[in-house]
């Protein structure tokens, strides 16, 4: 009898633990100052050369569209939507890139570093690197065919990084719901915002190295072995083996449709096909009570994702860093703070 309670009691205290720290944190939360025509008279067409240059990468490649979006996730989890992941380390700054979460799989600074050379020679000076990766963020969604979201603008470059904090705030593959959720919350983003924006796993990939505890842990189990989750799991093993190497093998997130942004992703989780512990999470978690009906809403009606995907990624990108409004610039070049 204990064994059966215990979940139940578990998951009262998470809830409270949620509504706790949700308090706190949108107690004293208050509005960035961010407006949609910030660059109305100064850059009047930067919106239309990010686009432009954005297309030109996803054209190339559609792989390009899941690069900037992951970078621009990955720099909002530090010290807000600042342009930090972007830095070089030098001798003087120990940026983000190598961390953790970051190091051998976050890639796509070359895409933003050819926009803000196409965005330099139009307005020089004018357009932070910040903005530039936000709205390349939202224009690759809608190349490969997610929603539109007015894109809020007027940040400032940070100049400083933080090697400390991408180790700890960004999500890891392998942590299980309550680790997901208190990273979401402690940056005021509600447990809908997690589902929401977890969805954005509908394109790229993963590597090897991130979701081989995960096939061959309870990959089988979740997905019920069924003949075609056996045939895929099969598959995923050739391309991860157990041992032996092959850690930067890469598999997608959603193999039902990779390069397509859509709700195919929520129904691999229904599966239990979820490539990522931290995905399957949401659905299979004996805590996931709330995630569970939110997964099972966005797999039934992909409208209902893509407007609170638009909803939750403009509250993402308006986590600012109060310091860089102080204290930031817009940078020369991306990689490096102005001299």
């Amino acid at each position: 009898m204990a064994a059966l309670f215990y979940p139940g009691i578990l998951t009262m205290q998470f809830l409270a633990a949620i509504a706790f720290i949700s308090g706190i944190i949108c107690s004293g939360a208050s509005g960035p100052p961010l407006t949609l025509d910030y660059y109305a008279s100064s850059c009047p067409n930067v919106l239309e050369i990010i686009h432009q240059e954005m297309e030109r990468e996803v054209l190339s490649d559609p792989r390009n569209a899941a690069l900037v979006l992951r970078l621009h996730f990955h720099d909002c989890f530090v010290q807000g939507c600042d342009g930090s992941v972007l830095l070089d380390d030098t001798v003087v700054l120990r940026g983000e890139k190598t961390a953790s979460p970051n190091i051998n799989s976050l890639k796509g600074f070359e895409i933003i570093d050819r926009i803000k050379s196409k965005v330099e020679s139009e307005c020089p000076g004018i357009v932070s690197c910040a903005d530039i990766l936000t709205i390349a963020a939202r224009d690759a969604v809608i190349l490969v065919g997610g929603p539109y979201w007015d894109v809020p603008v007027g940040r400032k470059d940070s100049r400083s990084a933080s090697y400390e904090l991408a180790n700890t705030n960004i999500p890891t593959p392998n942590q299980g719901l309550i680790a997901i959720i208190y990273k979401f919350l402690y940056l005021g983003l509600s447990v809908t915002d997690t589902v929401a924006l977890s969805g954005a796993h509908t394109i790229g990939v993963a590597r090897c190295e991130n979701f081989r505890a995960r096939i061959y842990g309870d990959y089988e189990s979740t997905s019920g072995g069924s003949p075609l989750s056996e045939v895929h799991l099969s598959q995923l093993k050739s391309t991860c083996p157990a041992a032996g190497g092959g850690d930067n093998n890469i598999a997608p997130l959603d193999y039902e449709t990779p390069y397509t942004f859509d709700n195919s992703y929520y129904h691999l989780l229904l599966n239990g096909e979820g490539l990522l512990n931290s995905d399957q999470e949401l659905y299979s978690s004996v805590l996931a009570l709330q995630t569970k009906q939110l997964v099972e809403q966005y797999a039934l009606d992909v409208a209902a994702f893509f407007q609170q995907f638009s909803v939750s990624m403009v509250k993402m990108g308006n986590l600012t860093n109060p310091d860089s409004f102080l204290n930031g610039e817009v940078r020369k070049s991306c990689r490096f703070i102005n001299a």
